[in-house]
């Protein structure tokens, strides 16, 4: 049997076709792997930097995609046919290193991911390692529950790494899918928000999720910050929200992917015990933590659901600022 997937034919930019339909045998589940027939898939920036070659494929015909949410239909122990699962980035670790035996494995250094080391979502079926697949609710639309498996994940970890104090100002740069995710766990949890991005589009959904203060990438909020996340990939944007903090805030960047940062000031950009964090992927915690957060807080996806068919021109509409929210893709039915 085969399937219609979507794999990266030649990294170059989005407008220029780095993407492949394609028609590709259905994957067989190895030992302690599951076969998914797949539901949705969130469509995340990295899986544009992957097209784009701003991470190299680790493999020719790579498909991308891991945000996916789907049921199970071949093998399994911890799961069974007709379960709900999600499939996130973090794919696989060692176990056994220095960074998983202290809680960290997503600093692994032989970690590998969905969508860049294995085959991903943008596909009718895909293979997960059952220790590393998620139990999903089936209460919950599967293109709503989607944008969690990457962009929630990501967004709660980059939280963490922000020190956020309770009830704390937290300011955020570019307002995406992670961030409008995050936006909404921190709001729950007493934070006001100071929102910085480019897009009416992007803009005015953070003034609908209660943005104090909502402006343009550059702008500096009109009080000091506690902590602010940059969800933008562009490392410009480091200098204005390390600006923005109050002595001893933090930073945390939220992307796998950064451009380069500009020189920074000492005196105004880190003195007075500013703080700058990277986020590296996710722990499976993390993932376990923001699902039990989701199940009792009002935080849901905002999403825009494409076919699976137009996933090449949902990734350029997000390469070119008009999209806001998450993107889904769908299988055709």
């Amino acid at each position: 049997m085969d399937m219609q997937a979507w794999a990266v034919d030649h990294p170059a930019p989005i407008d220029d076709g780095p993407l492949r339909k394609v028609r590709r045998t259905v994957p067989e589940p190895g030992s302690g792997e599951v076969l998914v027939q797949v539901e949705a898939c969130g469509i995340c920036r990295t899986d544009l930097h992957l097209c784009e070659g701003d991470l190299a494929p680790k493999r020719p015909g790579v498909v991308p995609g891991h945000q996916v949410v789907g049921k199970v239909v071949d093998r399994g122990g911890r799961f069974s046919p007709g379960d709900r699962v999600g499939i996130a980035w973090l794919r696989g670790t060692d176990g056994t290193c220095e960074f998983c035996r202290a809680g960290a494995e997503n600093l692994c250094p032989q970690s590998t991911y969905t969508g860049w080391d294995a085959d991903g979502g943008f596909a009718e079926y895909a293979v997960v390692p059952e220790d590393y697949a998620y139990a999903l609710p089936t209460d919950r639309p599967p293109e709503e529950l989607a944008p969690f498996l990457c962009a929630g994940i990501i967004g709660y970890r980059s939280l963490l790494r922000a020190s956020l104090p309770p009830g704390g100002r937290l300011g955020i740069y570019g307002f995406g899918s992670s961030a409008h995710l995050t936006a909404q766990i921190a709001a729950a949890q007493g934070a006001e928000l100071f929102v910085m991005t480019r897009g009416a589009g992007n803009q005015a959904l953070a003034r609908e999720l209660g943005a104090s203060f909502v402006g343009e990438t550059a702008d500096r909020p009109p009080t000091p910050l506690d902590s602010a996340i940059v969800f933008a990939p562009a490392g410009e944007v480091v200098p204005y929200a390390l600006e923005a903090l109050k002595p001893g805030g933090t930073v945390a960047v939220a992307g796998i992917y950064l451009s380069d940062v500009p020189q920074l000031n000492y005196e105004r950009q880190l003195f007075h015990e500013r703080d700058l964090r990277s986020v590296t992927s996710n722990t499976r915690r993390d993932g376990e933590e923001l699902f039990r957060l989701v199940a009792r807080l009002p935080v849901r996806a905002h999403t825009t659901v494409v076919s699976l068919d137009a996933v090449d021109q949902a990734l350029a509409d997000l390469a070119h600022g008009r999209a806001s929210g998450s993107l889904v893709a769908v299988p055709t039915t």
